[in-house]
């Protein structure tokens, strides 16, 4: 009585592969950002915009522990990040912002000539305390 009836599934259909190449972003102009502290530097590489193109830093080009905080390592750092910067979106000016007080300030900034990439102008941000926090009150005796 009862039949042997099977429903057969469709075959799947074939989705077209036609992807569309993603269109080169040209950015000749963009900002460099410099966070140098002690222990690290961080080169950032992003548009007007703040938009990040490109970023590195000395932990990231295999540095570590005490190296990382060296003038040497942010050399590599921004060498690094500048490549990207400048072959994946053809950036060659741009303007530094500084931040911090670790050895890399000037280095960072100093490995972009060899790289060709101009640097318009130099901002220092680095965050400065005044006022500071409210004294312990007095000690009684």
């Amino acid at each position: 009585m009862a039949e042997d009836t099977q429903t057969t599934a469709p075959a799947p259909v074939a989705k077209s592969s036609s992807k569309k190449k993603k269109a080169k972003r040209s950015v000749p102009y963009g900002v460099m950002h410099v966070n140098a502290t002690f222990n690290n530097t961080i080169v950032t590489f992003s548009d007007k915009n703040g938009a990040v193109l490109a970023q590195s830093s000395a932990g990231a080009c295999g540095f570590r522990g005490s190296k990382k905080g060296t003038a040497y390592a942010a050399q590599i750092a921004a060498e690094k990040a500048g490549t990207i910067a400048k072959q994946q979106f053809g950036m060659n000016k741009v303007d530094a912002v500084v931040k911090g007080i670790g050895q890399g300030r000037e280095t960072a900034i100093r490995a972009l000539i060899g790289l060709e990439i101009g640097v318009e102008s130099i901002k220092d941000i680095t965050p400065i305390a005044h006022g500071g926090v409210r004294p312990k009150k007095a000690r009684r005796n």
